[in-house]
């Protein structure tokens, strides 16, 4: 069974632990913003699309299908989302694995290391704040 139940639910915990990234902590997104990257994340089950344009400043996050055309484009299933922002899997380890399907210039993904790595030391209190933390993984 999925971790999240739906859509909705997984785009209420993404925006939420997005938002709260760009504020606690700013420079997470600087190398995004460095790289000029366009990267759509998109996953199945359930779907989603959010879409990270390094060439704003700050870094423009949307949520939803988007016409950007993305340098890099990441799909992976909402689970393998879930695991590595909890630290299970690292976003290196599920590309090798081909849990994460890759278009674009792959070496490029060094580029969302701090945001993932802030992301990871956030995101269990927003699973808490949305009644998700007691729900198994």
């Amino acid at each position: 069974m999925a971790f999240f139940k739906d859509s909705d639910e997984l785009y209420a915990v993404a925006e939420d632990l997005l938002t709260r990234v760009q504020e606690e902590m700013p420079s997470a997104s600087d190398s995004i913003a460095r790289s000029h990257l366009v990267i759509r994340l998109a996953t199945t089950e359930p779907v989603s699309e959010f879409t990270l344009n390094g060439r704003k400043r700050p870094v423009e996050i949307t949520y939803g299908p988007q016409r950007l055309r993305p340098t890099l484009n990441l799909e992976l299933k909402a689970d393998t989302l879930h695991a590595v922002l909890l630290g299970e899997l690292g976003l290196s380890r599920a590309v090798t694995s081909g849990k994460v399907k890759t278009r674009g210039p792959v070496l490029k993904l060094a580029a969302l290391g701090d945001l993932f790595r802030a992301g990871q030391k956030i995101y269990p209190q927003v699973l808490r704040d949305h009644g998700l933390a007691a729900k198994s993984s």
